[in-house]
């Protein structure tokens, strides 16, 4: 699953701004993906093609796939993995691991359901609906996880290789999917932040019911 803001400290320097490249990339992957979730809303995810999304989003096919190697990574494929790593790394180094994450992971979705809520539904959704994208989401978790156990591992000291750092970094990514599949199925009638925190509060306790 794929979601993050980075929330700054007053002592933290500024993020570097983005080039005109890399900005022209990012617009060029939202158009696509916007496209995307407007057809498959219209016409359902099976029944809209490749070049139909690039119509849409008058670009050609080619630059779909170039950004996009398959149509669900339009769906799983987002710009905030940059943003988790800044979060993460912004944290004070006294904070506990769980803590970290939690902050990062309520302010990251507190971003998300605000800017993009409409657009996070609808992928949440797929992803419980399109047996094609539940497969995918594995390789996406992978990464995912790849990118917060080496934040973690330099955070502790520990190669990022170490099993506990791995487990933590599976764990949290697993949890934080299934809240955001529990808070669609469930008509998005829970308040998402709550959710979150319960969520990173039964990590916290150890897995103790």
């Amino acid at each position: 699953m794929t979601f993050m803001a980075a929330q700054e400290t007053a002592a933290q320097p500024p993020a570097p701004k983005i080039g005109l490249r890399e900005r022209k990339k990012i617009q060029t992957r939202r158009a696509i993906r916007r496209a995307a979730y407007r057809l498959f809303e219209e016409q359902g995810y099976e029944a809209t093609h490749v070049d139909r999304i690039a119509e849409a989003a008058d670009v050609s096919p080619s630059t779909v796939f170039r950004y996009f190697p398959t149509k669900e990574d339009i769906v799983l494929t987002d710009e905030y993995d940059a943003l988790l790593e800044a979060g993460l790394r912004a944290r004070p180094a006294d904070e506990t691991v769980a803590e970290s994450l939690r902050h990062v992971a309520v302010e990251s979705l507190r971003h998300i359901a605000g800017e993009e809520r409409a657009e996070l539904v609808q992928r949440v959704r797929l992803i419980r609906e399109v047996p094609a994208i539940r497969g995918r989401t594995a390789e996406n978790a992978a990464r995912h996880t790849e990118l917060i156990s080496t934040v973690l591992a330099e955070r502790t000291g520990r190669p990022a290789d170490d099993l506990e750092v791995r487990v933590i970094a599976s764990a949290v990514l697993a949890a934080l999917q299934e809240a955001l599949l529990r808070w669609v199925a469930d008509g998005q009638r829970d308040d998402l932040e709550e959710l979150v925190n319960r969520t990173m509060d039964v990590l916290a306790r150890g897995l103790r019911l």
